[in-house]
C-alpha cells in the first residue's frame, strides 16, 4: 500500500478528490431524464417508480454519518475505497434491472456511496499542507456542482440516443475508475480515534439516527403524495421527532457517540449546520423551478418549450460557474475568513433569485439566473467545510463534515417539498392538463431568495476569531506522504 503513495503529490490528490466528487454527485441526477419513462421501463406505476429517487436520498442520508465516523476510526482513504463498492454494485444492478425492485436496490446502493464526498473533503485536512488546504476544499466542494449540472444533459443525451442501460454501465465504469485512482494516488490516512477512547462504532446510535432520518425524510419527501394531513405522513413525522429525541439523549450519555452532540452544539458548528440547511434549501429551489419553466410549452405564455436535452444544456454552464468561482472563494476565505465567504455566497444567491423577477421570460434570462445563483452556491459550499473543520478536533473531522452534508440534504429535501406545495396550489389549466402558474414560479423564486437571505443572517451570528480557519491547527498535524 505504501509503495503507491510515496510519490504522491498534492495536485494529484486534489484532482482525484475532485473527480470523485463529480462522479458521486453525478449519481444524484443520473435518472432525472428517465423519470417520465420509468413506469413503462419498469412495469410499475408512477408513484411506485418515484422510489427510484427516494431510495437514493434515504440511503445516502442514513449511511453518510456512519461512513464519516468510520473514516475517523479506520482511516478516511480506506472508507473512500469502501464507498466505491456500493457505487459499482448499485450501477451494475441498475443496468441489469428489468423490474422495479432491483432498480430500487441498485439506486439505494448508489446512495450509500454518497459518503465519498465528505470523506474526501475531510481527508484533505490530513494530506495537504496548510497553504493548499483552503483552495483544495473550495475546488472539491464546487466540483459537486459540475457533477450535478453536467449530469442532466449527459443523461438526457444518452437516454435519447442510446439505451437507458448505458447510463448505469457508464456510471459503473466511472466508479471503478475512481476506486483505482484513489488506490494509486491518494496516500493512506491515519485512524484518529477520540482521545482516551477505544475507537468503537456506536451501533445503537447509528441505528437510532438511521431510523429517525428515514421517518423524517420519508414523511417530507412523500408528504405531497400521501397528503400532508394524512395519518401516514403525520405518523412518520411524529415518529421522527420521538426517535431523534431518544437518539439525542443516548448520544449525550454514551462514551463514544456516533455524533458528538457537545461538539455539534458549539456555536460555530451549530450555526454553520443551520446555515447549511437553509443554503441547501435555497440552492435546490431554483434548480426545480428553472428546469420546469424551460420545459413547459410556450402555449402557457411563460414556458420556454425546451426539450429535456436542451434544458439540461441551458443549465450546464451553472456548474462550470461553481468551479470558476472556487479560487476566488478560497482567496476570500484566506483573507477575511470563511464566515465572510459564506455570507457573500448567500447574498449572491439572493441576488440571483431577485434577478429572476425580470428574467423569467427567456432561456438566456434563465441562464443568467442559474449562473448567478451557482456563483453564490460555489462560494457557500467552499466555506462550509472550512468553518466546520476550524471548530472540531481532528478526530471528529470526517464525522462532522458528514453530518454537515446531511444537513444540506435535509435542506434540499424540505425545499423539494415546499416548492412542490407552492406549485401544486398555484396552477392554471391548459387543455386537459393542470400546470404550475407563472405566479407560482415567482413565489417559489421569492421563497428561495428569502432562504438565501436567512442563510446570510444566520452566518452573521457566527463567531469571528482568527481560529475560525480550517488550517488553524495544521501545525500540530503529522507529516503525510504528500508533504514530504
Amino acid at each position: 500500500m505504501g509503495g503507491s503513495t510515496s510519490t504522491a503529490r498534492p495536485g494529484g490528490i486534489v484532482s482525484v478528490m475532485a473527480v470523485a466528487s463529480i462522479v458521486a454527485s453525478l449519481m444524484q441526477t443520473l435518472v432525472v431524464p428517465l423519470v417520465g419513462e420509468l413506469p413503462r421501463l419498469l412495469h410499475s406505476t408512477a408513484s411506485d417508480a418515484s422510489w427510484v429517487i427516494t431510495a437514493t436520498l434515504l440511503a445516502g442520508a442514513v449511511t453518510t454519518p456512519v461512513t464519516g465516523r468510520l473514516g475517523d476510526l479506520y482511516g478516511k482513504r480506506r472508507m473512500m475505497l469502501v464507498c466505491t463498492a456500493p457505487l459499482i454494485a448499485g450501477s451494475v444492478i441498475c443496468s441489469l434491472a428489468g423490474s422495479l425492485t432491483p432498480m430500487i436496490v441498485g439506486r439505494g446502493l448508489q446512495g450509500m456511496g454518497m459518503g465519498l464526498i465528505p470523506l474526501g473533503i475531510s481527508a484533505l485536512r490530513d494530506l495537504l499542507p496548510p497553504d493548499r488546504l483552503g483552495p483544495s476544499i473550495a475546488l472539491m466542494s464546487s466540483s459537486m456542482g459540475i457533477g450535478g449540472a453536467l449530469g442532466l444533459p449527459v443523461s438526457a443525451a444518452v437516454a435519447e440516443y442510446a439505451s437507458w442501460r448505458v447510463l448505469f454501465w457508464g456510471s459503473a465504469v466511472l466508479s471503478v475508475l475512481i476506486a483505482v485512482l484513489i488506490r494509486l494516488l491518494v496516500p493512506p490516512t491515519p485512524p484518529l480515534p477520540r482521545e482516551g477512547a477505544a475507537g468503537r462504532l456506536d451501533v445503537p446510535g447509528a441505528l437510532g439516527l438511521g431510523a429517525g432520518l428515514v421517518c423524517l425524510l420519508l414523511g417530507v419527501s412523500k408528504g405531497a403524495d400521501w397528503g400532508w394531513a394524512g395519518g401516514t405522513t403525520l405518523g412518520l413525522l411524529g415518529a421522527a421527532v420521538l426517535v431523534l429525541l431518544v437518539w439525542g439523549r443516548w448520544e449525550l450519555r454514551v462514551r463514544e457517540p456516533l455524533v458528538d452532540l457537545r461538539v455539534t452544539a458549539r456555536r460555530q458548528v451549530l450555526l454553520t449546520n443551520l446555515a447549511s440547511i437553509v443554503v441547501g434549501f435555497s440552492m435546490y429551489a431554483q434548480a426545480l423551478i428553472v428546469m420546469q419553466i424551460l420545459q413547459l410549452p410556450a402555449a402557457t405564455g411563460y414556458g420556454l418549450g425546451q426539450s429535456m436535452l436542451a434544458a439540461g444544456l441551458w443549465m450546464a454552464p451553472s456548474g462550470l460557474m461553481m468551479m470558476a468561482v472556487s479560487p476566488l472563494g478560497a482567496r476570500l476565505s484566506a483573507a477575511r475568513g470563511p464566515k465572510v465567504t459564506l455570507i457573500a455566497g448567500s447574498l449572491v444567491m439572493a441576488l440571483g433569485y431577485g434577478s429572476s423577477m425580470a428574467l423569467l421570460g427567456s432561456a438566456w434570462g434563465m441562464l443568467v439566473v442559474t449562473c448567478v445563483c451557482s456563483l453564490g452556491v460555489g462560494l457557500a459550499y467552499g466555506a462550509m467545510p472550512a468553518l466546520i473543520m476550524g471548530a472540531v478536533p481532528r478526530s471528529e473531522t470526517a464525522a462532522a463534515n458528514s453530518f454537515n452534508t446531511l444537513m444540506r440534504s435535509i435542506g434540499t429535501t424540505v425545499s423539494a417539498a415546499v416548492v412542490g406545495v407552492i406549485l401544486s396550489q398555484m396552477t392554471i389549466r391548459l387543455g386537459a392538463h393542470t400546470l404550475p402558474s407563472e405566479a407560482g414560479f415567482r413565489v417559489g423564486m421569492l421563497v428561495g431568495c428569502g432562504a438565501a437571505l436567512a442563510a446570510a443572517a444566520v452566518t452573521m451570528a457566527l463567531p469571528a476569531r482568527p481560529g475560525d480557519h480550517a488550517a488553524g491547527d495544521e501545525a500540530a498535524a503529522p507529516v503525510s506522504p504528500a508533504r514530504r
